[in-house]
């Protein structure tokens, strides 16, 4: 049995394949295209898909598409029809792409592979609690997807247990926590469903002291509901997110690559305290109504990892599963689970216990790369590679790594990475000024191996995929200052020698000459780029920043020798 989930047209296209149940392969398009949350259809992505299972589109048995376009049209109608007239130019904007495009799912996608097959649709936070539970290690477990937007609900509840999950409560549009904090991302000069973790990272240079503005914004109930007062936003009928009375509630809107100036740290701080405790509040009702010790977190929110963390610290659940790819692209993946298990009712379930699902590249395709750009390499075997990694770190260079298959959602898991020394208290600022070229106050993450995770990190459980934040314990902080962020924390990947050999043994490697196995790991690109994926990627990246070396396959590259 072949199925394939996909998800488009809003942002973060995606596509996975699950073959008798297993998923063999799961990608974004982003990372084809070359074009940051591409939103279009997955070609691409499909493409290398089919190509790697060694696949035709005919042979597929479903497509499962991650939401229904119909019911989506009838709530933009619905919201554009009650707000006339201030909803004519969100209409007169929005309607053509919907009756050219967005309506049309099984004709794009006939066009595009030639598939002639049973197309189904999936909620599309159906798509989300599949992809949170389904894939997750709990026979049972509470479920909670927060997002902007799917058909109607903007966030659900429920729990999952064998090979069904529920959601049993909803709410709906236009009363949202992931569109409330992409009005506030927008009115603080940043690019909604792009820069909402900028945000989540200035909060920690500010002071909640617009507490009282964002308790006009959103009222909190008892039963772990919500709701915005709607006179302050513009999102459900027109083009912007706040309205007037919104912006003057906040004061002046930054613009887009303005100065940063304190009331904007303190109003990012006040954001995050806001969704931490509407998160809060939702988790301690769903623990007092399923009674069940687990959580599974899913949808754009749950990548908000100082919400995760405090989720996880304070409410009573004894362990959270929380999707790697947890936004839209999770959701072809969860679509195609949905069809495996609860449409079709197998009572296998696949457990993802790593992010590696995307391309790889053989020695041989690395070599003819390399040799296409015609500068020195040396090989130097992968017996090597770990400790040439360790060594160059330690001396304060700054590598590309680029290793086996290409992670699974946003976050660079040791694949496409870039490592740096994390014992280095300038190295931070050099990384932002001279590779990612970025905002100053962006922190970098510590990898560490996962047995020495509570060593460093204030944090009960591992921490694999980067999704939560914990407090550096304060005898370790000074050993590791480049991954310290301003408030004491980090955002820590934990990494076990099974999972990813190679990595782990740059983590070992480095100890040995630092008495200390952690590193910087962040994503191999550059602002405004999706994280490289093919072997010519990584070398145009590492030639055009001031990355030091490149470890690729087998081979290392200098930045001397170009």
């Amino acid at each position: 049995m072949r199925i394939l989930g996909v998800s488009c047209w809003y942002h973060d296209a995606a596509a996975a394949l699950l073959v008798d149940g297993e998923v063999v392969a799961a990608a974004a398009e982003e990372r084809f295209s070359r074009r940051k949350h591409d939103y279009d259809f997955p070609a691409s992505a499909i493409r290398w898909i089919l190509e790697f299972a060694a696949l035709e589109a005919p042979e597929l048995d479903y497509v499962v598409f991650y939401e229904k376009p119909l019911v989506k049209f009838e709530r933009i109608l619905a919201s554009y029809l009650s707000t006339v007239p201030r909803s004519y130019a969100a209409y007169i904007t929005a309607m053509p792409l919907w009756l050219r495009q967005k309506l049309w799912f099984e004709r794009e996608l006939r066009k595009q592979t030639g598939y002639r097959g049973k197309v189904l649709y999936c909620d599309h936070h159906g798509a989300h609690a599949a992809s949170a539970f389904l894939v997750s290690p709990f026979d049972e477990a509470a479920v909670l997807t927060v997002d902007g937007v799917g058909e109607w609900a903007t966030t659900g509840v429920g729990r999952g247990r064998g090979n069904q999950v529920t959601l049993e409560r909803e709410i709906r549009f236009p009363h949202s926590l992931g569109l409330l904090y992409s009005a506030v991302t927008a009115h603080l000069g940043f690019v909604v469903n792009n820069d909402e973790y900028k945000v989540m990272g200035l909060a920690s240079y500010g002071s909640p002291s617009y507490r009282d503005a964002m308790a006009k914004l959103i009222r909190l109930n008892d039963d772990g509901s919500f709701a915005l007062d709607l006179s302050y936003f513009a999102y459900h009928y027109g083009l912007r997110m706040l309205n007037a009375k919104g912006e003057a509630l906040l004061g002046p809107r930054r613009q887009r690559e303005g100065e940063i100036e304190q009331r904007h740290c303190d109003i990012a701080a006040s954001l995050q305290e806001c969704l931490e405790e509407a998160v809060l509040n939702i988790t301690r009702a769903l623990r007092r109504e399923t009674g069940l010790p687990r959580l599974c977190m899913s949808g754009g929110v749950a990548l908000n990892c100082v919400a995760n963390a405090r989720v996880l610290m304070e409410v009573p659940f004894d362990d959270v599963f929380i999707h790697p790819a947890a936004g839209d692209d999770g959701g072809a993946l969860g679509a195609a689970v949905w069809a495996w298990n609860q449409v079709l009712d197998r009572p296998e379930r696949w457990q993802m216990r790593d992010a590696y699902l995307g391309p790889e590249f053989g020695d041989e395709e690395i070599r003819r790369a390399l040799q296409a750009q015609g500068k020195p390499f040396e090989e130097i075997g992968y017996g090597q590679v770990p400790r040439k990694a360790a060594e160059l770190v330690y001396n304060n260079r700054i590598v590309g790594w680029f290793q086996g298959r290409m992670e699974w959602g946003p976050r660079a898991l040791g694949s496409r990475s870039i490592l740096a020394n994390a014992c280095n208290p300038e190295m931070k600022d050099i990384l932002n000024a001279k590779v990612k070229h970025r905002e100053d106050f962006r922190p970098f993450a510590p990898v560490m191996p996962a047995e020495d995770m509570k060593t460093y990190v204030d944090l009960p459980v591992e921490s694999p995929y980067m999704l939560l934040i914990g407090d550096i314990h304060p005898d370790k902080r000074h050993l590791i200052p480049s991954v310290t962020h301003t408030d004491g924390t980090a955002r820590p990947q934990s990494v076990h020698r099974e999972t990813n050999p190679l990595y782990y043994q740059v983590l070992r490697e480095f100890e040995r000459l630092a008495a200390v196995p952690v590193v910087i790991n962040t994503s191999f690109n550059v602002r405004g780029e999706p994280i490289v994926c093919t072997p010519l990627d990584a070398f145009r990246c590492f030639a055009g920043t001031g990355i030091d070396d490149l470890i690729i396959g087998p081979f290392w590259v200098r930045k001397e020798d170009l």
